[in-house]
């Protein structure tokens, strides 16, 4: 899946023809028309430029091979625009001809405002600005990721604030999706989507993505952490055997062990909360039991019993300046079984209304951070707003009677920051100097690269 041609959607392949003649100029724009959250994350715009749009892309093979595939395709041989691709081969060095601009990545932007935009340079290659629509929209899931897990960060810093530090937020949200993803690559993506805003993951894949098309050396980090395999494998009578396993393989540090195989109840007031206690105590780091099962909040807090009453118990709590408990230092808990945005919200009040700190609680989340999304969770759109004919510009857009939500832009467009407000206004509206949309790409080559750390520090504004 490495040729530009044939990474786009079938319909497009006829579009050259529907154009009106004498077409020079196709400008469009990417945008999130409302959604789940009011504000938009951009992120990873820069891995689909260096992996398919950088450098060469169109050669005589790629060439050949769409010209193949698309006559089977379609069981027509004329509807493949051979003659254009060549010549981007031959007048451009296989270089695709567009400009693309883009709000630097890692910026929050109010919906219904102009992410990027994208427009051919060559007026021969009027259709090529929408036919990189099917990849470029792609944007989409990296954004989403980015914008949910910014806004779990909030969620879990405002509970912070109210009952503990909110300097601990960083390893507050572990990404536990690399297996409940459709493939490596959304793994990847997603899950450095989610370290733009936190520390702690197991998806090494995000990791890797980070390195590689952001230049971070590394994003995230882990700890020990036991499965249920590596407690399960010792069968139920040596359950305790598997937990002080862990204590003495493990002698320092933080280590998490999952603790529901059998019973999460017992596991903490017998096997932890007594007959390993000592070793907890005197052992030179943090225990973190992990339920796995059951409704979160009931086995965490409402029910009768529950793991942070019966830890409170076993552990003592002390009560700090904002008068909330908080277990011994040496005992935590994580939560990573059921947690998209609406579970660590619900979990995070009933702690906070049983009057436990948020302290004492992380959270791993996995097919809900990286998987439960689409392309509607923050409706994202892309659509052209203008194009030249013959020399004269035109506004383009649709207004559909249908569905007003589905309104869209007219003209070529600037992102303006007014006042610490982004807002979106034609060019004739605005000074080009006040464009917050940088170039990023143009004729093959990438103008404007951005950092992991540049994109955190742009999420967070520090």
């Amino acid at each position: 899946m490495n040729n530009i041609i044939l990474l786009t959607d079938s319909y497009k392949v006829s579009h050259w023809r529907q154009y009106p003649p004498k077409t020079e100029r196709v400008y469009s724009y990417f945008e999130s028309r409302g959604g789940k959250w009011q504000d938009t994350v951009f992120f990873g715009l820069q891995y689909y430029l260096k992996r398919y749009l950088a450098g060469q892309v169109v050669t005589q093979e790629k060439i050949a091979e769409a010209e193949e595939v698309f006559a089977a395709h379609f069981g027509d041989k004329t509807l493949f625009n051979r003659s254009a691709w060549e010549y981007i081969l031959h007048q451009y060095g296989g270089r695709l001809p567009v400009c693309i601009k883009a709000v630097p990545e890692g910026t929050p932007v109010p919906s219904f405002n102009v992410l990027m935009t994208v427009e051919n340079t060559d007026p021969a290659c009027y259709w090529l600005t929408n036919y990189l629509e099917t990849l470029l929209v792609q944007v989409w899931y990296a954004s989403t990721v980015a914008t949910q897990s910014r806004e779990m960060r909030h969620l879990i810093t405002k509970y912070l604030y109210r009952t503990g530090t909110a300097e601990l937020c960083d390893f507050k949200l572990h990404d536990f999706g690399f297996r409940g993803v459709s493939s490596v690559e959304s793994a990847g993506i997603g899950g450095a989507a989610h370290l733009a805003s936190f520390r702690g993951t197991d998806t090494l894949a995000g990791l890797l993505f980070a390195r590689k098309y952001y230049n971070e050396p590394m994003a995230g980090f882990s700890i020990p952490a036991a499965e249920h395999s590596t407690i399960t494998s010792w069968g139920q009578e040596h359950e305790l055997d598997a937990m002080r396993n862990m204590l003495e393989k493990f002698p320092s540090g933080t280590v998490a062990v999952v603790s529901d195989s059998f019973n999460i109840f017992d596991a903490c007031s017998n096997l932890w909360g007594e007959q390993l206690k000592d070793e907890i105590l005197k052992r030179n780091g943090t225990l973190v039991i992990r339920p796995d099962s059951g409704d979160p909040i009931q086995v965490l807090v409402k029910g009768q019993p529950n793991v942070f009453d019966i830890l409170s118990e076993k552990f003592g709590c002390t009560v700090n300046k904002k008068g909330f408990r908080v277990l011994n230092d040496k005992v935590r808990v994580i939560q990573g079984d059921g947690i998209d945005f609406e579970m660590l919200d619900s979990i995070l009040y009933a702690l906070q209304q049983k009057g436990y700190s948020a302290d004492n609680i992380a959270f791993g989340s996995g097919g809900a951070l990286l998987q439960k999304l689409n392309r509607d969770t923050l409706k994202f759109a892309f659509k052209c707003s203008a194009v030249d004919v013959d020399g004269v510009a035109r506004e383009v857009y649709k207004n559909p009677v249908t569905d007003k939500g589905k309104q869209s832009k007219r003209g070529r467009l600037h992102l303006v920051n007014v006042e610490g407000v982004y807002r979106t206004k034609r060019i004739e509206e605005s000074n080009a100097s006040d464009d917050c949309l940088a170039e990023v790409f143009r004729n093959g080559e990438i103008l404007r690269e951005y950092s992991f750390a540049e994109v955190r520090r742009n999420i967070t504004g520090l």
